[in-house]
């Protein structure tokens, strides 16, 4: 019986292999994994730079031009004049703003007066004390609240509130910067809160177990302990939250009275800043002081709002320090 040869397969070489063909590129040039790898990480470095840059740029487009058309307001009246007389009457050239700068901050304050103790002890509450059924049901519902529109806020303040502190107070006027704080404390309380809440969450076990350890109470482990552990995120709670309020127009416009006063009582009708600018701008030409005047008001509240973004960012490094 005759037995067939066989020859010794031929292994394949680096220049004739089909594997190696395969990776040639039209030009003969090698184009492989590594360098397709190093291709796509270079585009998307490049994309990322230029997203950044297109964020910055818009940024300081939007400061420039506010600032370029609120400066021209001194061109007429004197930087003394705009920000510290109380006498605002466009139709008289008269362009005081201190009315609306001061009621900016004070309504702010009124505002974290009322709302930072009410959502510290809700996130207290969710974190320390209410059980896991409840927890569960309060937080998407407080989450929820974040999201509706402030209009809705500024509605049911005209309806329900105003002629709710008209019967409890007796005045005439229900409208003014209480009824305001009590809107913005609603609509800020959810935010505050909540990140309050994950903040004193993320309070390690062993702080409060070493605080029980030591004698302490439940209440003194909570004020004592577990709230300083959590400070950073607090803080940053708040100052999230005063920005919000801060930067408000519908629901502020829909209770605060909008009249150009100070507000030296609490159901005396004033204005801010959010709230005079939307309700002139319209009406108002291009080209004139008047115009002028309410972008510069615009331009301190751009610059109010980056300050309390700046203010949150040295918190959370200073939070991430150890």
């Amino acid at each position: 019986m005759s037995m067939e040869s066989t020859a010794p397969a031929r292994l394949p070489t680096a220049g004739t292999s089909e594997l190696g063909g395969s990776i040639k590129s039209g030009s003969g040039k090698s184009f492989d994994r590594k360098n397709r790898l190093l291709f796509y990480n270079r585009l998307f470095k490049i994309a990322c730079i230029a997203s950044a840059a297109f964020v910055c740029i818009i940024l300081f487009g939007i400061l420039f031009f506010m600032f370029r058309t609120g400066v021209l307001t001194f061109q007429d009246v004197s930087p003394a004049t705009f920000f510290l007389s109380t006498d605002w009457t466009p139709e008289n050239d008269s362009y005081g703003a201190l009315v609306f700068i001061f009621g900016t901050f004070a309504l702010t304050a009124l505002t974290l007066v009322i709302s930072v103790p009410l959502s510290i002890v809700i996130a207290v509450f969710l974190a320390e004390m209410a059980p896991k059924w409840l927890r569960n049901f309060l937080r998407p519902v407080l989450d929820l609240l974040v999201g509706i529109p402030s209009v809705v806020y500024g509605f049911l303040g005209m309806t329900i509130l105003i002629p709710l502190l008209r019967d409890v107070t007796g005045t005439n006027m229900g409208d003014g910067i209480l009824a305001a704080a009590i809107v913005l404390t609603i609509m800020v309380l959810p935010t505050i809160s909540r990140i309050s809440d994950d903040a004193i969450s993320a309070v390690p076990r062993k702080y409060k177990d070493a605080s029980f350890a030591l004698g302490a109470t439940r209440f003194q482990t909570v004020f004592k302990v577990v709230i300083p552990a959590a400070k950073s995120g607090i803080m940053y709670a708040v100052i999230l939250g005063m920005a919000r309020a801060i930067g408000e127009t519908m629901a502020v416009v829909m209770v605060i009275g909008n009249t150009p006063q100070i507000a030296n009582a609490l159901f005396k009708p004033t204005s801010v800043l959010t709230s005079n600018i939307v309700m002139q701008i319209a009406n108002v030409p291009f080209d004139s002081t008047w115009n002028y005047a309410l972008y510069m008001m615009g331009f301190i509240l751009l610059v109010i709002s980056l300050l309390m973004i700046v203010l949150v960012r040295l918190l959370q490094r200073k939070g991430a320090q150890p």
